[in-house]
Parts: structure tokens; C-alpha cells; sequence
């Protein structure tokens, strides 16, 4: 029931529809370094973050890895795009810490968005609060140097440094570790 009530708290749902959406999701634990979606699987599910922290990572031909979004408790992670096209993901979701989740099947979620209006608002608060965080995030990365980055990072994510490693940080950022040792270096001078 505690998640129940993290949900009741966090997404402020009316009673009815809380119900819904707790009936259609199966609470679960994710071990530090495990996935919830790999590279190249078609996902069929989403899920809600209780406890712990997650990455969406991109990994290349030589085994250079690229996070794209570091994901915080009281989110939603999915690989949505390939999901509702039935298509492989680009990017594997990593859980960076043990973990605990709402894991939700994608066909009933589509059941109960299709006998209540009320989850596609709700959806659609999602996408564009995702999308928001998206332009901002290519917004820096394409402008803003590494330093600026960096600063920007350690605002929004207060604390986080001692979450995750430097590599992941620095992969975050666009940089290597070795500019990320130098950044942090200056910043304490």
C-alpha cells in the first residue's frame, strides 16, 4: 500500500483513476546495473520510479556509451516512442541504483486510456512536460560549453554526484571524464 500512496501523493490522481492505474501495475525491484529495457528490445511496458535513479543510455558500435536522460524517483520511464510503434528501442534504460518500480503492460494501459478520457490529458501533461526537458536538454548541449553544462547539472541535480559515477556524469554532459576531472578541478579552485 505504500505505493499506492506514493502514487496518491505524487501524481495527484482522483480516486477512481488511481484505482486504474494501480490495478494495471505490478510493483517491482531492479537491481543496480540491471535493465528495464535493453537496447533493441520492443518494449511492451512503462513504469513508474518509486525509489532509485535510472539513465536512458545509447551505447555505439565500439561500446561508447552516451546517456541521454538521467531519471529521478517520481517519474515515468519508457522507451514510449518505440513502444506505441511496435518497434525495437534505440536505447537501454539502466537502473543506476536498487531500484523500485510500478511497472505498467502497455496494452492495458491503452485499455484503460481508451474507457477514460481522463488518461489522455494526463498523458499528454506527460509528453509535454518530457518534451520541455528534451528542448532544454538539446539546447545545451548544442550552446553551451562543458563547464556551463556542468554547472547546470550540479543545479538540477543536487547531490547526484554521490548517486553515480563521474564516467556516467560525464557521458551526460558530452565530455570525456578526464574534461569533467579538469571542470570540477576549476570550479573548486
Amino acid at each position: 500500500m505504500e505505493n499506492k500512496k506514493t502514487l496518491l501523493n505524487h501524481l495527484n490522481l482522483p480516486e477512481k483513476e488511481l484505482n486504474e492505474l494501480w490495478n494495471i501495475s505490478e510493483p517491482k525491484t531492479i537491481s543496480k546495473g540491471d535493465y528495464f529495457i535493453s537496447e533493441g528490445q520492443i518494449p511492451k511496458k512503462m513504469a513508474f520510479v518509486i525509489k532509485g535513479l535510472f539513465r536512458y543510455v545509447y551505447v555505439d558500435e565500439k561500446g561508447n556509451e552516451f546517456t541521454k536522460s538521467i531519471i529521478l524517483e517520481n517519474s515515468f520511464i519508457s522507451s514510449y516512442s518505440a513502444m506505441i510503434q511496435n518497434s525495437s528501442s534505440y536505447f537501454s534504460i539502466e537502473a543506476l541504483e536498487e531500484s523500485e518500480i510500478l511497472e505498467i503492460d502497455y496494452k492495458n494501459w491503452q485499455k484503460i486510456k481508451d474507457q477514460n478520457s481522463f488518461w489522455n490529458i494526463f498523458l499528454l501533461q506527460i509528453i509535454e512536460k518530457a518534451f520541455c526537458i528534451k528542448e532544454k536538454r538539446e539546447r545545451e548541449l548544442l550552446l553551451l560549453d562543458a563547464e556551463k553544462r556542468y554547472e547546470i547539472f550540479t543545479a538540477e541535480f543536487p547531490n547526484l554526484e554521490n548517486r553515480i559515477s563521474q564516467q556516467i556524469i560525464a557521458s551526460y554532459l558530452g565530455i570525456q571524464p578526464e574534461s569533467l576531472s579538469r571542470i570540477k578541478r576549476k570550479y573548486k579552485a
